[in-house]
């Protein structure tokens, strides 16, 4: 089992910024990919950005050039920079981290950490 925890949520107005943590637990495991998802009320959760453990990089068209995801594969733990926030970047934040048993991806989940951009 790998223990994913996420951390740095909060309320900021819109045009501030947040930098959000994510650390896996991954004793005897190696972290293939990491990255966030996120979730509005009433809508699909959706992937945010990613980042493997080479360091490729991958964003939805609407956080790029505002959001960096960047890793520390000694930590196994992943950030989100994010700057210029928007009332719609308002969700639950949703971190994963993939590792590889045998021939199989296995996903791990956190708990979310609610970001809110309102004035």
């Amino acid at each position: 089992q790998v223990q994913v925890v996420e951390s740095g949520g909060g309320l900021v107005q819109p045009g501030g910024s947040l930098r959000l943590s994510c650390a896996a637990s991954a004793r005897g495991y190696s972290i293939k990919a990491m990255g966030w998802y996120r979730q509005a009320p009433g809508t699909q959760r959706d992937l945010v950005a990613s980042i493997t453990s080479s360091g490729s990089t991958d964003y939805v068209d609407s956080v790029k050039g505002r959001f960096t995801i960047s890793r520390d594969n000694a930590k196994n733990t992943v950030y989100l920079q994010m700057n210029n926030l928007k009332p719609e970047d308002t969700a639950v934040y949703y971190c994963y981290a993939v590792r590889r048993i045998l021939s199989v991806d296995v996903t791990d989940w956190g708990q979310g950490t609610q970001v809110t951009v309102s004035s």
